[in-house]
């Protein structure tokens, strides 16, 4: 892998630690702002395997699709996230969530390789769900744009720890294992999905 994506990386993994600071002077806590948003996404596991799964698939399809899909996805889910906030109805998003662990696990799990436009837009569809969830989550006192930068803050750090997994695929074994996580977080949005429905 050549050593510019991988200081960029570094980069921006610097800057997502340090967004917290930068908050720190708001004041609202967990029960809304920057925090909250940041929180969110960190402790639901189907919002957690989801995010991996998509770092994982970006590093196993390599660039640009390392760079690309974990950016289109909180863009889109910040969209998702404004209708959210804004009461739009989205039908079935708790299914949606699960069938996206299950979905990007799938891919991740069967070594997929489709054409970079079909793996962003299936990254974009699921976006919205995720995004959906977190508007609508919005606690009463907390200001949206400060919890949305949070939640899509926390994103981007579970997309770089897939990436960084998705970077063992550069061995034989590695492949195998990374395979075994996609499966392993598919299994875990059939769960999901039993829950939801």
């Amino acid at each position: 892998m050549p050593r510019l994506p991988l200081r960029s990386l570094a980069l921006l993994a610097a800057f997502a630690l340090a967004a917290p600071l930068a908050q720190a002077h708001e004041g609202a806590g967990l029960t809304g702002g920057f925090m909250s948003g940041f929180a969110h996404p960190l402790l639901g596991w189907d919002h957690v395997v989801a995010m991996l799964a998509v770092g994982l698939w970006g590093a196993f399809l390599g660039a640009p699709a390392l760079w690309l899909l974990p950016v289109v996805f909180p863009l889109v889910m910040a969209a998702g996230g404004a209708l959210g906030v804004l009461g739009v109805p989205l039908p079935a998003v708790e299914i949606g969530i699960a069938v996206s662990a299950i979905a990007l696990g799938g891919v991740v799990a069967g070594a997929l390789r489709p054409p970079l436009w079909v793996a962003a837009l299936l990254v974009a569809l699921f976006a919205i769900f995720h995004g959906h969830a977190h508007g609508t989550e919005l606690p009463q006192a907390a200001s949206p744009l400060a919890y949305s930068l949070g939640f899509v803050v926390a994103t981007g750090l579970l997309h770089l720890t897939g990436i960084a997994l998705g970077l063992l695929t550069r061995w034989p074994a590695g492949r195998i294992a990374v395979r075994g996580m996609g499966a392993g977080i598919a299994l875990l949005g059939v769960l999901f999905l039993t829950r939801a429905a």
